[in-house]
């Protein structure tokens, strides 16, 4: 019985633990996802704009 008791305590403890990595990783996903729309509306504006870089032809590098 006191194994039995043991394990339990043990797996509670391991899903307490797998609780808050999962509560932990929702936060990161959720503060990446806000990053990533803040960097897509970003390179929106800068697309509007046109102030985005474009090579044309066969135009060197300026480090030539």
């Amino acid at each position: 019985m006191t194994e039995l008791q043991e394990r339990i305590a043990h797996l509670e403890r391991t899903i307490e633990e797998l609780s808050d990595v999962v509560a932990r990783q929702d936060a990161d996903i959720a503060r990446l996802m806000r990053q990533a729309d803040v960097l897509i509306a970003r390179e929106a504006e800068r697309d509007a704009a046109g102030t985005g870089g474009v090579v044309i032809g066969d135009e060197r590098p300026p480090h030539y």
